[in-house]
């Protein structure tokens, strides 16, 4: 390892091998070349690559840590894996201490919820209510690492907690039978592995000498006992995080356990990684600016030596079309300068914001994909592929044999799925055993063929799995089993499906291609462990990403958009300090990953959940209003649309407006796309205080009207628009500027409009 590839303070932490060492790496500070220096640094002291064990956040992290490093030296049979899969590592080499089979299926999100919903059904808990109370109280329950019993006598006063404890102890049954964890259960066997067998304990803790954690501010506490526990016997362990860069609160992330770490190792070593080498000092100071509004966290404050670069810019439209297009429109324009597509992210806090944008590039013929909402491996067509992949691994797996036992249909009814359930039940076998026994069911006879043909099915293709490898015999299964052939017409939805079919094959095979050796069980296991960030590619194409999806990435240009409150942040962190804290960190993580260009946006009024809005300013941005240049909020200039149109306001550190486009409505209805693609010339572009050489878009300020007074409006008051004719007043929110009115037209029906702004007159 060239240790003078690393500069003064990587190179401390890299040196220091012995003891527990903490690092607080900010963002872009080269924490994965500090980690993986480290690793290099130890074996070349002589260290067995088997004595180093390195937990990484994702498998596209721990792949590209593991070809870092075989790059420079010979990794051997070095583990570097995420937690959950050094969990299965272990759980498989101790499976029978923990009661389970070495060819476990593990269940994901969806195949959870499956149980949960079955053992609700056979309880007789008929009620969406119980339902979802079941899976919050099972889901919390897990990542607390608490047991049923245990789980109730602590939260026994919440809501439905006691039903939810019933179904939890039969969810934990059913899976027992089942041969199944779900990713709970990965890492609270695990912990009670190392914790009750001191022989499992001795070995592991003996066999890693030297344990790196990245992302250390994700984890919680059930995998910060795994992690203590492993470094029981030597407390060599180096762990890497940022605490301002914490944001898996809500799914568990103890962001103590960074904070506090020197509770569990008194004698541990601090050390800061705050050069930033990715983001320029302009986007550096705004996120430092962001961050500094926190008051739980340890300090430190990102710098760099490359130059100040183009200011963040920060842009109002007036509906979420405009906000769409003003993206679109400069994506567009530095496309045609050269830029590729793939330069550019667009990052929310929701994925429910994605509409518009998603409309506006297809308008433009802009490339893009979606991540942070529907994965590929948990589309309908490919989780059934998987459930029978699952249940060729393991037949025990009922949830598995549930799903596929009627797909394609092959008329086997839920009557016949209930009768074979009852049998399972009192001859304590699985659902494939009962499909084996069909003779003895109480069926007709017809109902017992197509069991009977299934059950032979299955029987064929379990005994073709133990001679075949994991690619053949997916293409054997889709060949035979008529998956292609329930998708055979011409609709845009089959013609996606059968695509997606073909998809996964090639993905399989690609696994077989690259793991020499690998099982069927192997490439389960890899899928099961499958996060957002393992589907991006080096594909030409802008990224449109929930904030959470894109933790570690980065981009030469990112448009942080939907900086309104009850979005960013989210209305849940109200009230509540930790909350608003992690949100703002979600806010400096966006704002990080812009290496050269950051666009801050909002929209004034926003059609989301089946409702339009009016919306306000983030308070995040509020904080920033310095920073930004950001004036005062004042009356617009009207623009015949009802609350002012389409018009959006451009603002860089040295300030600008745009000329506002024509209007559309803001009434109750959903919203309208911009009518041509010559309206966006009204949208301005920013972020160097000048106008670019080639834009004819910028025009000059236009003046401003003089305030309504909203003061004499009141329910009642009958009033007429200039497009919608005569009205009355039947609702009001908001006062003085800010005064939202609902008139009622005979022809247009409702509408919201900002009294202020809106073409009204008032009848006498």
């Amino acid at each position: 390892m060239n240790l003078g590839e690393l500069n003064e303070e990587q190179i401390k932490p890299v040196l220091d091998t012995e003891g527990a060492v903490l690092v607080l790496a900010g963002a872009g500070s080269g924490k994965t070349r500090v980690l993986t220096a480290r690793v290099a640094y130890l074996l070349e002291k002589g260290v067995p690559a088997g004595s180093i064990l390195a937990i990484t956040f994702t498998n596209k992290a721990a792949r590209e840590m593991r070809e870092r490093l075989e790059g420079e030296t010979d990794v051997g049979n070095m583990w570097v894996c995420t937690i959950h899969s050094m969990c299965v590592k272990i759980l498989r080499m101790y499976a029978q201490k923990r009661g389970i089979r070495e060819n476990f299926s593990i269940y994901s999100e969806q195949e959870r919820n499956a149980v949960i919903k079955q053992v609700c059904k056979e309880l007789g808990y008929e009620e969406d209510g119980i339902l979802k109370a079941a899976r919050f109280h099972i889901s919390n329950a897990k990542m607390l690492g608490l047991p049923p019993a245990a789980y109730l006598a602590t939260y026994r006063y919440e809501r439905g907690a006691q039903e939810a404890v019933k179904v939890y102890e039969r969810y934990n049954a059913h899976l027992k039978a089942y041969n199944a964890l779900d990713f709970d259960d990965l890492l609270t066997e695990a912990r009670a592995l190392l914790s009750e067998d001191e022989e499992a304990r001795t070995y592991l803790s003996d066999k890693f000498r030297y344990i790196h954690v990245d992302e250390f501010q994700d984890t919680n506490a059930v995998q910060f006992d795994i992690i203590k526990l492993l470094a029981s016997h030597h407390g060599n362990l180096f762990v890497v995080g940022d605490d301002d860069q914490s944001i898996y609160g809500w799914r568990g992330a103890e962001i103590d356990n960074i904070l506090h770490f020197e509770r569990s190792f008194p004698n541990m070593k601090l050390y800061k990684l705050q050069r930033n080498y990715r983001s320029t000092g302009s986007i550096l100071a705004l996120a430092n600016a962001s961050i500094s509004h926190n008051n739980f966290r340890r300090g430190k404050e990102l710098w760099t030596d490359a130059p100040a670069g183009e200011k963040p810019v920060y842009y109002e439209a007036e509906e979420e079309a405009g906000e769409a297009l003003y993206c679109a429109r400069l994506i567009a324009e530095a496309r045609a300068r050269g830029a590729g597509y793939s330069d550019f992210a667009v990052l929310m806090r929701i994925n429910a914001l994605t509409r518009s944008f998603e409309q506006e590039f297809t308008g433009l013929n802009i490339p893009y994909k979606v991540f942070g909402g529907f994965k590929f491996y948990e589309r309908k067509e490919i989780k059934d592929i998987l459930a029978y992949l699952r249940l060729i691994a393991n037949p025990f797996d009922s949830e598995a044999l549930r799903r596929v036992i009627n797909v394609p249909k092959r008329g086997i009814g839920d009557k016949t799925v209930q009768t074979l359930s009852v049998f399972a039940d009192e001859e304590d076998v699985s659902l494939y055993d009962a499909v084996l026994s069909a003779d003895e069911l109480p069926l007709a006879p017809s109902a017992k063929e197509k069991l009977k043909s299934f059950g032979a099915y299955i029987k064929e293709l379990i005994i073709l799995s133990q001679e075949t490898a994991a690619d053949k015999l997916t293409e054997h299964l889709i060949a035979t089993s008529g998956m292609l052939e329930q998708y055979a017409d011409h609709s845009d939805d089959s013609v996606t499906k059968r695509a997606n079919i073909e998809e996964f094959v090639s993905s399989v095979a690609e696994f077989v291609r690259m793991n020499e050796g690998a099982t069927l069980t192997d490439y389960l296991q890899q899928i099961t462990l499958y996060s957002d960030t393992d589907e991006m590619d080096d594909g030409d194409y802008v990224t449109l990403a929930t904030i959470h999806a894109v933790k570690g990435l980065e981009f030469p240009t990112v448009f942080l958009i939907g900086l309104e409150e009850n979005i960013m942040p989210t209305p849940r962190a109200v009230g509540e300090t930790s909350a608003m804290e992690e949100e703002r960190r979600l806010m400096y993580v966006a704002i990080t990953r812009a290496k050269s260009r950051l666009y801050l946006t909002r929209s004034k009024s926003r059609y989301l959940y089946g409702k339009r809005e009016p919306t306000v300013r983030s308070r995040f941005v509020e904080e920033l209003k310095g920073e930004l240049a950001i004036p005062e909020q004042r009356a617009y200039p009207r623009y015949g649309g009802d609350f002012g149109g389409n018009a959006g306001y451009g603002y860089g550190y040295r300030g600008g407006y745009g000329r506002p486009s024509r209007g559309f409505g803001f009434g109750n209805s959903a919203p309208r796309r911009v009518g041509s693609a010559s309206e966006a010339e009204n949208f301005p572009t920013f972020g160097t205080g000048k106008p670019p050489a080639r834009s004819p878009y910028l025009a000059p300020t236009q003046p401003q009207t003089a305030k309504k007074d909203t003061s004499r409006f009141s329910v009642g008051t009958k009033v007429r628009h200039a497009r919608f004719g005569e009205g009355e007043v039947i609702a009001m929110r908001g006062a003085a500027d800010n005064l939202i009115v609902t008139v009622h037209f005979a022809a247009a029906g409702n509408k919201d409009l900002a009294a202020a702004l809106a073409p009204l007159e008032i009848l006498e």
